[in-house]
């Protein structure tokens, strides 16, 4: 909604600009730059577009000072409580909650699209055996529009649909089979009898030799993982899907765009990093000394898995991930491992610290998931693809949004440009003297 005009003075020509203020259901109103050029011969610079809105959306609302996160307006602590990772990825993907008879179709849907195409076992012969899991991500996912190229005109919502079901479905598959193959072990397929987290638990943790149990609490902690996972407004992966969206690009590359940023030690991989921290500090009589790394501004040494760059106060992904942390240790009896020892130490000083209270560097949903992961028996080259998993229906979510918004454009930056100026190559160049 407009509702105000911003007016700014262009120095150079001593001209007034006018620009309209828009509103937003909640959170701060935006001024509209799309003809700040036209007006004043001038750009807006905002690297890591801190104060840039690059688009509209319905979907994920965050007041990082608050420490509020918001899916379809329906509050996080809510969805990981009383909902499952499927009834949330419908809320994404449609924007309410299903009801019971919706949800058992959405459920059946996904189920039956959880097997690969036979072929496509074949790409992961192409791999090495200790390739990253998300390097095969990338490639695996990116071949699917060559399997399933009947479902690939952006302009269908029919179409789009097919494709976000195929998605949800086979990328849990894919990882899964990235785990096996690294490993040597044979793929597990999934089975239809099976909900959607205990058939990833499955796939990716049993073998042929033994039947599977599934644990309850394990995979009600894993289904809350993807559910906290699942979308987070316009961060960098989600913002790379839409870029490489708005190009008209096919929904199986721009999931993959997703995967490859997510890959990134500052976005997805921190968790990764949290449990590589824990193994590199090793015992709880070394934490003083890393803390006191940690309190030097002139050490490069950086405790990760504390502190958000949005939430300001709290993260509320982080208070429910500590629950569920303590819920699997508790379950598996590791509260006495020394990993968990020392990650539980490493907790209550941060919690504790004046230096830790001033900066507001609390344990965030990171340090918590990389512990939980690892309790789990899942190894931490594994963490990010996990991560791919459940934000696998955010990115879906934002780019059929921005398909389907009429106002939607290729995505191009601008840039203040610093090199040189406009010159001429010599006319003696190349000559021989």
């Amino acid at each position: 909604m407009t509702h105000k005009r911003s007016l700014i003075l262009n120095e150079n020509t001593h001209t007034l600009c006018e620009l309209p203020i828009l509103s937003g259901t909640t959170g701060p109103d935006v001024i509209d730059v799309e003809t700040l050029y036209k007006q004043t011969g001038m750009f807006t610079y905002d690297p890591g577009f801190t104060s840039t809105a690059s688009c509209s959306s319905t979907i994920t609302y965050i007041d990082g000072e608050a420490g509020i996160l918001l899916y379809r307006g329906y509050p996080i602590e809510q969805l990981a409580e009383k909902c499952t990772f499927l009834e949330v990825c419908y809320l994404l993907l449609n924007g309410e909650l299903p009801s019971s008879t919706e949800l058992l179709d959405f459920q059946s849907t996904i189920t039956i699209h959880t097997m690969v195409h036979d072929q496509l076992t074949n790409f992961f012969k192409g791999f090495r055996r200790d390739a990253h899991p998300m390097a095969i991500m990338v490639g695996v996912v990116g071949a699917l529009s060559a399997f399933y190229h009947d479902a690939l005109d952006i302009k269908s919502k029919k179409d789009r649909d097919i494709s976000a079901i195929r998605l949800i479905a086979k990328v849990p598959t894919i990882a899964a089979m990235c785990h096996k193959y690294s490993t040597g072990l044979p793929f597990m397929y999934p089975q239809n009898k099976l909900s959607y987290v205990e058939n990833f638990m499955r796939m990716m943790l049993a073998t042929p030799c033994d039947d599977f149990v599934p644990n309850p609490v394990l995979v009600r902690a894993l289904d809350r993982i993807l559910i906290l996972h699942a979308d987070h407004e316009q961060n960098a992966s989600t913002s790379t899907v839409r870029l490489a969206g708005s190009s008209g690009a096919n929904p199986y590359a721009c999931i993959t765009s997703g995967i490859a940023c997510l890959w990134g030690a500052a976005h997805g991989g921190a968790n990764e990093a949290v449990l590589n921290m824990l193994k590199e500090i090793a015992d709880v009589s070394r934490i003083p000394s890393y803390i006191a790394k940690a309190k030097d501004k002139n050490d490069a040494f950086r405790l990760m898995g504390f502190g958000h760059r949005v939430y300001k106060n709290h993260d509320p992904r982080a208070k429910l991930m500590r629950a569920t942390c303590h819920e699997v240790l508790t379950e598996l009896g590791l509260h006495d491992d020394p990993l968990f020892k020392l990650a539980l130490e490493l907790e209550r000083i941060a919690l504790e610290d004046p230096y830790f209270i001033e900066k507001k560097l609390y344990p965030n949903v990171d340090f918590y998931s990389g512990i939980v992961f690892h309790a789990l028996g899942i190894p931490s080259n594994m963490f990010t693809a996990l991560f791919a998993m459940g934000r696998t229906v955010g990115w879906i979510a934002h780019w059929d949004e921005m398909i389907a918004d009429p106002d939607q454009k290729i995505g191009r930056p601008r840039q203040l440009y610093t090199g040189s100026k406009m010159r001429n190559i010599p006319e003696n160049h190349g000559k021989s003297t």
